[in-house]
């Protein structure tokens, strides 16, 4: 098993034993059996095995499993320095939940008062949508290289990986690659994840051509949805802006995110800030290139998002043409593993092939049977997502807790004999 590396955040998730009860609920939510302690005694996180995706975070009734990672402070100070641009990259799922933070109904959509506050709190624009729309292109050209070389016997120019390829925007789940089926890491697409593409863009487009600034200067913060995204921001390879400066001259030394705030994190640094989500004013940032996007990456927060915005993607590259029906119907929705097949013809050769692919969420529940098959090589699939959290980003452990979560306890506490 792969260990973590001294640059690595080793505890993102641990367990508060003041107020662990020992019931197993986070063990029943831990993709990977990291959580270790007796039925009825204190549990603790191992982790070594974790994949930091706070699953036992959002689901535990009492609260005990707890986000370890508070930068809200150091975020703060770098605003209020005058000498740091501080970038926010937004993930797509923050959006559609922050407000629950602020008393606004579960789902409800707030992008324009979200940017309009984090511009009041001095933040820099720079929307991961945009980044997501980069992967797609990246990972979706990727796909086609492959199938091109595999199904249709073009030659590719260079040794592509193998198929099925694998989706690697979700940090739990190439943790979860590296440490449990290693074998399947030749499958995992070369692209970066959304967050690690915008961090790196910050620091090289973003700093010369929109802020106008130098490199070094510029504090990325990722405000996203997801706990592992700490982890994956403290990975010494992601370190792109810095290598790229340093072949022009530069001696800087600094990873391409500083820091990831979670949605609740972030609704913490507002509230500091004496920032209301719900009266703040708009976004305007019309001259900022980095602040708009596409459908397609828009819905990279949803289980099956990421794999309708390859296909769309393959699709016009591959035939020349718009998908019909942009609404991929069978990559949408909650079941654990959804199957899907979509017909092109090669507007080159008139060749035709059908793509299949596979869209997998909850790595706990689902994953085993798909891996099972890549392993013994009879995967009937060319393309496969994974998202560790069920349904996708958007029930990441960052998020808002939800009442079936630790927020309903508190509403008791006052009459339970053991609170």
């Amino acid at each position: 098993m792969q260990g973590l590396r001294p640059q690595e955040l080793a505890e993102i998730i641990a367990i508060d034993r003041k107020k662990c009860k020992g019931c197993d609920a986070c063990k029943a939510f831990c993709p990977t059996d990291a959580v270790t302690g007796k039925y009825g005694a204190v549990h603790r996180v191992d982790g070594e095995r974790c994949l930091f995706c706070g699953q036992c975070l959002v689901n535990c009734p009492f609260g005990a499993p707890q986000d370890t990672v508070d930068i809200v402070d150091k975020v703060i100070a770098r605003l209020k320095d005058g000498r740091t641009t501080v970038v926010a990259a937004i993930a797509p799922a923050v959006r559609v939940a922050v407000g629950e933070e602020f008393g606004l109904e579960p789902g409800a959509l707030v992008t324009g008062q979200l940017l309009g506050a984090l511009q009041t709190a001095g933040f820099k624009i720079l929307d991961t949508n945009f980044a997501a729309d980069l992967c797609i292109m990246e990972e979706g050209s990727e796909l086609i290289t492959k199938i091109r070389h595999y199904a249709l016997g073009e030659a590719a120019g260079h040794a592509p990986g193998p198929l099925p390829q694998f989706t690697s925007c979700c940090p739990a789940w190439v943790r979860y690659a590296e440490l449990y089926c290693p074998q399947l890491l030749p499958h995992m697409s070369s692209a970066k994840s959304p967050l690690m593409m915008a961090g790196a863009l910050a620091k090289t487009y973003g700093a010369t051509e929109v802020w106008r600034t130098n490199p070094e200067n510029v504090f990325v913060v990722g405000v996203m949805p997801c706990t592992a995204k700490k982890f994956e921001a403290s990975r010494p390879e992601f370190a792109s802006a810095a290598a790229y400066w340093h072949k022009r001259g530069s001696a800087g030394s600094y990873p391409d995110v500083d820091v990831v705030l979670t949605t609740r994190d972030l609704a913490r640094l507002l509230k500091k800030l004496n920032i209301n989500l719900t009266a703040a004013a708009e976004f305007s940032d019309a001259d900022n290139p980095l602040a708009r996007y596409s459908g397609a990456g828009t819905i990279f927060g949803n289980t099956g998002g990421v794999m309708e915005a390859a296909l769309r993607t393959a699709h016009f590259v591959i035939t020349g043409q718009e998908l019909a029906a942009l609404e991929l119907n069978p990559v949408r929705g909650l079941k654990g593993v959804k199957a899907a097949g979509v017909t092109l013809r090669d507007a080159k050769t008139g060749r035709e092939i059908t793509v299949k692919v596979a869209v997998v969420h909850g790595i706990k529940e689902n994953l085993g049977p798909i891996v099972d098959e890549v392993v013994a090589g009879r995967s009937p699939y060319h393309f496969i997502e994974v998202m560790n959290c069920p349904g996708g980003c958007v029930n990441g452990g960052g998020q808002p807790i939800n009442p079936m979560g630790t927020s309903w306890l508190d509403k008791y506490k006052a009459i339970l004999p053991w609170s």
